[in-house]
């Protein structure tokens, strides 16, 4: 807009100059100089205008005025060595599972805006019979109604009773973040894999952040505690038809015992206390659960095989 006010005074100050080149008399000198300071002002205050930021860098991205405080927890979520190591080109199709309230959304969305690939959210149905859902998807499609910066965001449902609709093969990659416990709870792990290699193309990649239980603890199905064994998720996933490419410890925390009270959910974020006036909260020590930080997470790679079909 700036631009444009600055090439219709410039172009109204050379009409003026056409219009008085046959005239002797001098142009009035206080409106000639009005009309300079003008010029002069708009072009300072285009000058003076700093760049747009380049979202095309993950860097810049994680420094993202809009992040607000949730960027201190990078440090614990690592999320460009993360992405780096799953391979996100920014220019394809990303696909990323429950996305919550979006914390990884404010970095993959903008970023992938910028480099013209497409962001996906699977999210929660908005017809859920659980209120909590429901007000999740909600205020997560508040969130990315700023166009400007989360571009095109296409949001699909997926929940235990839906189905990721997505076009077969045309997805370059899925990831999900602390979800597998979650599935797991609600017995239907198996068929979430298989719509995630459904959706994906061949060759296209799988990234896994799961809370991980030490592989000397027994594994409960339903995982339960939100904890699971690193090899049960490889070996999960493979049954999927996935090919295991390799792990991580970008993620991993050394001080997690994955042996807590209330869970996973008693170290943050979620900081789960026992109520209040029962016998667990008599001795309960919270800063000692604060100190250990988010819990030790397995970061697993996997990919899509290229079958000779596919590649012919």
């Amino acid at each position: 807009m700036r631009h444009a006010q600055l090439l219709a005074l410039l172009a109204g100050t050379a009409i003026l100059a056409a219009c008085s080149g046959g005239s002797e008399e001098p142009a009035d000198g206080p409106d000639t100089e009005a009309m300079t300071d003008t010029v002069s002002e708009v072009a300072e205050t285009v000058a003076d205008e700093p760049a747009a930021p380049d979202l095309t860098e993950i860097t810049t991205v994680l420094a993202g005025e809009w992040r607000g405080n949730t960027g201190q927890r990078d440090t614990s979520r690592n999320p460009r060595e993360t992405l780096e190591f799953f391979e996100v080109d920014p220019t394809g199709t990303i696909v990323e599972i429950w996305p919550g309230g979006g914390w990884y959304t404010n970095i993959l969305a903008p970023w992938i805006s910028a480099n013209g690939g497409q962001y996906v959210a699977a999210h929660f149905s908005p017809d859920s019979s659980s209120n909590n859902r429901r007000r999740s998807r909600a205020s997560f499609e508040a969130m990315i109604a700023d166009t400007a910066l989360y571009g095109d965001v296409m949001t699909v449902d997926f929940d235990v009773d839906t189905q990721l609709a997505l076009e077969p093969g045309s997805v370059d990659t899925v990831l999900t973040f602390r979800n597998i416990h979650n599935w797991m709870s609600r017995g239907f792990t198996e068929r979430a894999l298989a719509d995630f290699h459904t959706v994906l193309r061949p060759g296209g990649v799988l990234g896994v952040v799961e809370h991980r239980l030490p592989s000397t603890r027994e594994q409960d199905p339903g995982a339960a505690s939100g904890y699971v064994q690193q090899a049960y998720v490889i070996a999960l996933v493979e049954e999927a038809g996935f090919e295991f490419v390799g792990a991580s410890e970008i993620n991993a925390n050394p001080a997690d015992t994955a042996d807590h009270p209330l869970g996973v959910w008693t170290l943050p974020p979620v900081r789960r206390n026992p109520p209040e006036g029962s016998e667990l909260a008599a001795d309960w020590d919270r800063t000692s659960y604060d100190a250990i930080g988010e819990s030790d997470r397995m970061t697993l790679l996997f990919r899509k095989p290229v079958t000779e079909d596919a590649s012919e």
